[in-house]
């Protein structure tokens, strides 16, 4: 029965590096391009991952943003990025095969938002706590989605 605790204890360790991969990568505009292009061009069951992606990646370009005083720029992303989650809630009807990544990737994505937003460093607090709200919104569904399955 000693696998049981090495099982724990390596699941313990990884979930940590995951979440702290995620904000490794520093997203510029090129890439958000590239991967709206790509999100736009994907098959149907790809396209809530690639979505996700794509608003968690304009979440932390948005947080830089508002960290070097670029208030207007962060502002744009935000909207952008409710954009991008309207069309996570359409593709969530389709079979989408990560979903439970989706799903990771839009809690994760909550947390930064919530984390901006408690930071009080952002003008436009209305246009945050709505983009918020969308991606709670399309997170407890992407979560039910994935409890159907």
């Amino acid at each position: 029965m000693r696998i049981v605790p090495a099982i724990v204890l390596f699941s313990a360790l990884s979930i940590p590096a995951f979440a702290s991969s995620l904000d490794d990568k520093l997203p510029d505009q090129q890439t958000l391009d590239a991967l709206e292009q790509r999100a736009s061009v994907a098959q149907p069951k790809e396209q809530c991952f690639l979505y996700a992606q794509l608003v968690h990646q304009m979440i932390e370009l948005s947080a830089r943003q508002v960290a070097a005083g670029d208030v207007e720029k962060a502002t744009g992303l935000l909207k952008r990025a409710q954009e991008f989650t309207h069309r996570i809630h359409m593709a969530l009807a389709g079979n989408d095969k990560r979903l439970k990544d989706a799903q990771i990737l839009l809690r994760h994505t909550s947390f930064r938002l919530a984390e901006m937003l408690h930071a009080g460093s952002f003008d436009d607090r209305p246009l945050v706590e709505q983009t918020l709200a969308q991606l709670n919104r399309a997170q407890d569904e992407a979560m039910l989605q994935v409890f159907r399955k």
